[in-house]
């Protein structure tokens, strides 16, 4: 993830990060699932996603510390 796209997720809301964390979790599962099946043809993918839910974790952490 890019610099940029991290500073605009430390802008948004408490409810919009929660959001984005539960698409990030069930796109995890749906590609967790997929390659139980068959190879990724990205294996990395698993990787990129795996780094975004723990960024938005923290960040939800730190907006809930701050209140």
């Amino acid at each position: 993830m890019k610099t940029n796209e991290k500073a605009d997720l430390q802008k948004k809301s408490l409810a919009d990060l929660q959001e984005l964390l539960g698409k990030a979790q069930e796109k995890k599962f749906n590609l967790l699932f997929k390659h139980s099946t068959t190879p990724l043809a990205n294996p990395m993918e698993l990787r990129a996603v795996r780094r975004e839910i723990a960024l938005l974790q923290t960040l939800i952490n730190q907006k809930v510390a701050a209140k």
